[in-house]
């Protein structure tokens, strides 16, 4: 059972992830890999919208994700695509990235591979990571502009498609974590952290919703936004 500070806790880490963007048009876009197939629809979605003619979907697989995806979650996304009548031609997959900065590093490097130039990206992430997929891409990929989306719903509703609350809430938490310490590690930008958003942060991990949490020497030896 969670309880209703919780719950107001865990809606104001959710508000503080949006970053509000307005979809528009850009060179390419990138669909970051997670267990969540909402972020293949509304990738989609902003492609059927002419918000793109290109999409790069990321990901290998990850404790969440391996069962659902064994394929990984780039090819898992990717067949969502082509069953929502995406072409293939407008589809790269990148399959090896295994956290936030891997997305990022490792698509850039398929793009300038391909000899596609990109000077604006579509960041498509869950609706609870739009603020730290942000502040890595743009640390990792300073000249480049960035457009975060993600699927508009509200925290109720994404519980409901996830079913599992406790996970949510959880995912917040290990969000807000890698805005607070990745920044001094050099793996994303600065970003400013309201104190109610800090004080909702503390009291969720008080409580016990730690399975998302990482060290800080575990991070910055991984040298990588995980």
């Amino acid at each position: 059972m969670i309880s209703t500070q919780a719950w107001a806790d865990a809606q104001r880490l959710w508000d503080f992830q949006q970053m509000r963007h307005e979809p528009r048009p850009c060179s390419v876009a990138i669909g970051l890999g997670s267990h969540d197939l909402g972020v293949a629809d509304t990738t989609v979605d902003l492609y059927e919208r002419g918000m793109m003619p290109l999409i790069v979907f990321t990901g290998a697989t990850s404790r969440t994700t391996r069962e659902r995806m064994p394929r990984g979650e780039a090819e898992h996304y990717r067949d969502r695509a082509l069953e929502l009548g995406v072409p293939t031609e407008a589809i790269l997959v990148e399959p090896h990235a295994r956290n936030t900065g891997q997305n990022i590093a490792l698509s850039r490097a398929l793009l300038k591979e391909r000899r596609i130039t990109v000077s604006s990206v579509l960041l498509v992430s869950k609706p609870y990571e739009e603020r730290r997929a942000h502040a890595t891409a743009r640390k990792l990929w300073p000249e480049v502009e960035f457009v975060s989306a993600s699927t508009p719903m509200t925290l109720p509703e994404y519980v409901d498609s996830i079913e599992d609350a406790r996970l949510v809430v959880d995912m917040l938490v290990g969000s807000l974590q890698r805005l607070l310490i990745y920044p001094a590690q050099g793996l994303m930008i600065v970003q400013e952290v309201p104190a109610d958003v800090v004080a909702a942060y503390e009291r969720l991990v008080s409580h016990g919703f730690t399975s998302r949490l990482v060290s800080e020497t575990t991070a910055s030896a991984r040298g990588t936004s995980a």
